[in-house]
This record gives structure tokens, C-alpha cells and sequence, in this order.
């Protein structure tokens, strides 16, 4: 699990640890937007650099880009919701069944992982949201076709400011959408003038086998958070210049930070992090070696749905019983899974980048063995 796929690189000490421990000796706080330390400076401009190298690769052309960092993927969410708020003066948001943005009131409106999470909250929960089905590249082919006709129609009421969408869902299941499913909520984003934010806090920065997954859709805004400090609590919304360029146009009072927003540690792990993934070439790895394990999962248990990208893996059981059976008997044997899916009978599994093969290929007859066992497949 690498800790719910934040720990790119594995539990350590590693070098994403190691830089934030030598970083908390020279300095543990600056003083944020007044004074930024020189690590967040200089993340912010790797971040601004990944960001505009992923989208221009895919054929889109941002002239420059602009990052606010935070301590969590609900921090990113909510600058993201902000920013769109600021720059399109449109309230309302179009967001996805199954998706999870994070527990802090802002996301919180958006979270279409469960109702359950919402409702309790729901007169503190200001921000409109309408939920559209999240369509998997396994299931029917009209439901992409539907949620399309939800967010078309939705934006055609003028008052959406943004569409927030997981590239793939990640504690919804390791659900993957059809292919040019994307690219097609993007063009009906920018034709009703709204702005498309990618959650990539699961899918970033390597997880899912590129440094955004959402780049091909050119996403105005994308946060990201989880793997960008190896297992340091760092988070960051990055999005086109002319985007972010609208908390400008407020006297400078319209600020979005907080005390420990980008600590240097923080910073300095996310940095050395990057470093590592580059010389190890590790998205790279954890790409093929996501295929390998994918592969071999469907060939050990052919009755059962393998989803996912990358080292971003979703194994389907047929109940949310028959899950947890199956991760309790892995958890007797030395494997920590967690289920997942908005029914609860997905296993979501997020390894490091840089697992050995064969202690990740390990888990492939042991899930045999507990089918078999258990009756899960029944």
C-alpha cells in the first residue's frame, strides 16, 4: 500500500527522508508567501517545470504556469476550487460519482465517493456541486456518453466555474475511464467556459506511469499531493499562468496559506524525491512494471477484474464480503491491502515505485492460494 501510495519510495530512510532530516537541522519553518524558504522556491519552480513539460508533450501550449503549495491533497483541492471561483466568478462545480477529493469542507462538497461523507455537513457545505457518473473502460459504453450529456448540460446554465475530475479513480476503485474520455470533457469544459481541474493527488507524479496522468486533456489546473514528498505532508496546485494570475487582481488580500503550508522538510524531501525518480528512472519502471503485475494477476486469477495504470492496481472481487475475506487472509500472510470502490469490493494497491519485483510478484500466488481458499470467486 506505501502508505495509501505516498511513499513512492518505499518506507526508508531513502533519500526524500534523509533530505528532510538534513534540511530540519538547518531550518523546520520559514515564513511562507512573506519569506519563502529557498526549498520551496525551488520546488515550485520543478512543479511549474513538470507541469508545463507534461502538457506541451501533449500537444497543449500553456505559455507559463503558477503554483501554491499546501500540506495536503484537500489543501490542493480547495486552492483549486478557489482559484477556478476567482477566475471565472462562477460558483457552481461539476464533479464524479466515486470520486475522492478529500474530508475538508470545500472538497468535502465534491466528494461523490459516498453521500455518507457529505450529508452530516451538509449546511456547512456551501459550494454547489452536481455529480456525474464516473465511466469505466470496462463497463457500458454510454455511460461516458452520459456523463458527458450531465456536464453539457450543466455548463450551458453559465454559472459552472469548474469540472474536477480524478484521471483515474483511485480510492474509488482503480477505475479507469475510456480512452478519449478525457480529452472530451476537456473540450466541453473550455467550450462552456468553465475551467477542467484534475485531481492527480492519487495519479501524480509517477503513480499511475507519467508524471500527470490527466496531461493529454491539458487540464487548466492539477493538484497533486501524496507521492510529491515520498511520505512528507507537502501538496500543490499548479495551473496555467492566466489562471492563476486572478489572485492577483484583489489588492493582494485574497491569500490561500497557512503557518505550515510548504515547511522546508517538506519541501526539501519532495525535491530529492524528483531527483530520484529522474536518476532512477522510475516512472519509466513503475510503468512496466505495473503491465507485468497486471498480467501476471489476471493470469493467476482469470475470473477476477484487474483495472489500474502503472503501480496504480485495482483487483475486483465480486462483493464487498468477498473483499475483505480475501485482504484479511492476505493480511495473515504478510500483505497489507486496503479495499476500495465506492461497493467496497475492489483491492486498491498503490506499491512503491522501487519494489523489488519479486516481493510485489510475491502477492500474485498468494491471492491464488486465499481465492481458492475462501471461496471468493464462488
Amino acid at each position: 500500500m506505501a502508505g495509501f501510495g505516498a511513499l513512492v519510495l518505499g518506507h526508508g530512510p531513502h533519500a526524500a527522508s534523509l533530505a528532510a532530516a538534513a534540511q530540519a537541522e538547518r531550518l523546520t519553518l520559514a515564513l511562507g508567501d512573506v519569506y519563502a524558504s529557498e526549498a520551496k522556491v525551488a520546488l515550485s519552480e520543478e512543479i511549474v517545470a513538470v507541469y508545463l513539460a507534461e502538457l506541451r508533450a501533449a500537444g497543449h501550449a500553456p505559455s507559463g504556469a503558477r503554483v501554491l503549495l499546501g500540506t495536503s491533497g484537500a489543501d490542493a483541492v480547495t486552492a483549486a476550487l478557489k482559484t477556478a471561483l476567482l477566475a471565472t466568478g462562477r460558483p457552481r462545480v461539476v464533479a464524479f460519482e466515486g470520486a475522492y477529493h478529500g474530508l475538508s469542507h470545500g472538497p468535502l462538497a465534491a466528494c461523490g465517493f459516498s453521500p455518507a461523507f457529505r450529508q452530516p455537513f451538509a449546511a456547512h457545505l456551501g459550494v454547489p456541486v452536481v455529480f456525474a457518473p464516473y465511466p469505466d473502460a470496462t463497463g457500458e459504453a454510454s455511460v461516458a456518453d452520459d456523463a458527458l450529456a450531465i456536464v453539457r448540460r450543466e455548463l450551458a446554465e453559465g454559472d459552472v466555474g469548474a469540472v474536477l475530475v480524478e484521471p483515474i479513480l483511485g480510492r474509488g476503485g482503480c477505475v479507469v475511464p475510456p480512452a478519449g474520455f478525457l480529452r472530451a470533457l476537456s473540450a466541453a469544459t473550455r467550450e462552456g467556459g468553465a475551467l477542467l481541474v484534475a485531481d492527480e493527488v492519487w495519479t501524480g507524479w509517477g503513480r499511475a506511469g507519467a508524471m500527470l496522468a490527466s496531461a493529454d486533456a491539458g487540464p487548466d489546473l492539477v493538484c497533486l499531493g501524496k507521492a510529491l514528498g515520498a511520505g512528507l505532508a507537502v501538496s500543490a496546485c499548479v495551473g496555467r499562468d492566466d489562471v492563476m494570475a486572478a489572485w492577483g487582481e484583489h489588492g493582494g488580500a485574497t491569500l490561500h496559506t497557512g503557518t505550515h503550508f510548504a515547511s522546508p522538510p517538506a519541501c526539501a524531501a519532495a525535491l530529492a524525491c524528483l531527483t530520484e525518480m529522474r536518476d532512477r528512472d522510475l516512472v519509466a519502471r513503475g510503468r512496466a512494471l505495473g503491465e507485468r503485475f497486471r498480467a501476471a494477476l489476471v493470469e493467476a486469477c482469470p475470473e477476477l477484474t484487474v483495472t489500474g495504470q502503472g503501480m496504480l492496481v485495482g483487483v475486483r472481487l465480486p462483493d464487498r464480503g468477498a473483499a475483505l475475506r480475501v485482504s484479511r487472509s492476505l493480511l495473515e500472510r504478510g500483505f497489507i491491502t486496503l479495499t476500495g470502490g465506492t461497493d467496497g469490493r475492489a483491492l486498491t494497491l498503490s506499491p512503491a515505485l522501487d519494489i523489488d519485483e519479486p516481493v510485489l510478484m510475491a502477492l500474485v500466488p498468494a491471492l491464488r492460494d486465499v481465492m481458492r481458499e475462501v471461496g471468493a470467486s464462488s
